[in-house]
């Protein structure tokens, strides 16, 4: 078999991701294996695409390695699905998967990105490989390596893909046209619109014309295509420690100076390619100059997305997670799918209410368990990652449940209480009620009272 690896990785052959494929390569000399460092030549490409065009035809499995960057695959691999499908080459019925290293921060939104965009081209999608950073390095890793590899050619022959998801219904696009009164402005907030509208894209320029005019707020426009970057993220690490890019082109300036000082951001772009333009993801990766820092904690988000937002679960899941593990409260998101002036209007009027009230919100799975992975790395790194664990150290994010030992002792107690059968029988009913008396004692306070007695949930 013609095995294609698509080495994504702006590492190039220094990608710890791809060391997994040249792994399976030593293992299995009865296949043909041909690498492109595609992420480190991605400029290249764009001025001449023949390489990769001649071995996607060539190939009989596509494998893409990659690292995972920020919720998603890095920029280079945006590109090169951007310069697949202007090209037009055809690989369809072409299988494909991916190897992917990472510490599980979103490693699921990243494989369903791939695979979306695969079977957008036609390819039959085997589920790929998650792998730990450091997996490839164990005995068991080496064995989830070779199991997956076994698996992913038991698949290829019985035709075990995964399914594509059920296609939009077609339908007429809404042409959006601004529609809504300019509303009287109030305040010294700052409303900073990120996007990346291109000149041609009327549909989300009135958009956000309209966001504009409807917002209480003065806000003003950052658009990413305007500004000159040198590249993406090389995931070099060269900022974790300074807090700066190694790129000159002043991103990490522009970025701290120009976005971040803002009272609330608003993220508007259209759809494509399960995302968005590459130059979205592009800013997305340099951000890491500000390393695994939530910097702007607090800070109320909104989006202005033009395309099928509800066809998209995984944007979806991304736009949620992000704000859930940047501790930043989502005030809605707008789209152009039906009636987008009331869309509009509705998520304005709630960024205004969020920015004047403070507004912010429990964090669900996404943030918690987001967090959760981004805390356990930063102790651990702490001797590399000094900036993060400095803002781990002062805003508390090292919560070990091991540092509640008062907690811990308690829990032995009643355990230990209720292992005995008299006292277990005695407090048989009377679990609910002590659990819920703090509760009591908070609606007690709020209502000058005492609590009713209550005989059941």
């Amino acid at each position: 078999m013609n095995i294609l690896v698509l080495n994504a990785s702006p590492k190039g052959k220094n990608s710890a991701t791809v060391h997994t494929a040249l792994y399976l390569q030593a293992l299995h000399p009865e296949h043909t294996f041909t690498f492109l460092p595609v992420g480190q030549q991605i400029k290249r490409l764009e001025a001449d695409f023949t390489p990769v065009r001649t071995a996607l035809e060539q190939a009989d499995l596509i494998l893409f390695s990659y690292p995972v960057y920020t919720f998603i695959a890095p920029y280079q691999l945006h590109r090169l699905f951007e310069l697949i499908k202007a090209d037009g080459v055809d690989v369809s019925g072409k299988i494909a998967s991916q190897i992917t290293t990472s510490k599980h921060f979103y490693d699921v939104t990243a494989h369903r990105y791939v695979e979306l965009n695969c079977m957008d081209l036609g390819m039959k999608v085997v589920r790929g490989l998650s792998a730990d950073m450091e997996d490839l390095l164990c005995p068991q890793g080496q064995r989830e390596a070779r199991q997956f590899f076994d698996q992913l050619l038991f698949a290829c022959q019985h035709g075990l893909f995964v399914t594509p998801p059920p296609a939009p219904p077609a339908r007429e696009r809404v042409v959006y046209q601004p529609v809504l009164p300019t509303v009287p402005k109030r305040g010294e907030k700052d409303v900073v619109i990120v996007t990346n509208c291109a000149p041609e894209d009327e549909q989300l320029s009135h958009m956000i014309e309209d966001f504009r005019r409807v917002l209480p707020y003065e806000s003003r426009i950052v658009n990413l295509r305007d500004f000159p970057f040198a590249g993406g993220c090389l995931g070099c690490f060269g900022c974790a420690i300074t807090g700066n890019c190694v790129y000159q082109d002043g991103f990490d300036s522009f970025l701290r100076n120009t976005i971040q000082t803002a009272d609330a951001f608003v993220y508007a772009f259209t759809i494509s390619d399960h995302y968005t333009h590459s130059s979205f993801k592009c800013f997305d990766d340099r951000q890491f100059c500000n390393g695994h820092r939530t910097v702007t904690h607090g800070t109320p988000v909104a989006y202005l997305i033009s395309g099928d937002y509800r066809y998209e679960p995984n944007l979806q899941m991304i736009v949620e997670g992000r704000c859930e593990v940047g501790g930043n409260y989502l005030c809605g998101v707008a789209t152009d799918e039906e009636n987008p002036s009331a869309s509009i209007q509705c998520v304005a009027e709630n960024l205004a209410f969020a920015m004047e009230h403070k507004l912010s919100r429990p964090a669900n799975f996404y943030g918690v368990g987001g967090m959760k992975i981004f805390r356990d790395l930063i102790y651990v790194m702490q001797g590399l990652m000094k900036a993060d664990h400095k803002f781990y150290k002062a805003n508390g994010i090292y919560d070990f449940p091991q540092k509640q030992k008062k907690r811990i002792w308690q829990m032995r107690l009643v355990g230990s209480l209720l292992a005995i059968p008299s006292i277990q029988k005695k407090a048989k009913g009377q679990m609910t009620a002590a659990m819920v008396a703090p509760y009591q004692k908070v609606l007690e306070t709020v209502r000058g009272q005492k609590p009713q007695d209550q005989t059941s949930d």
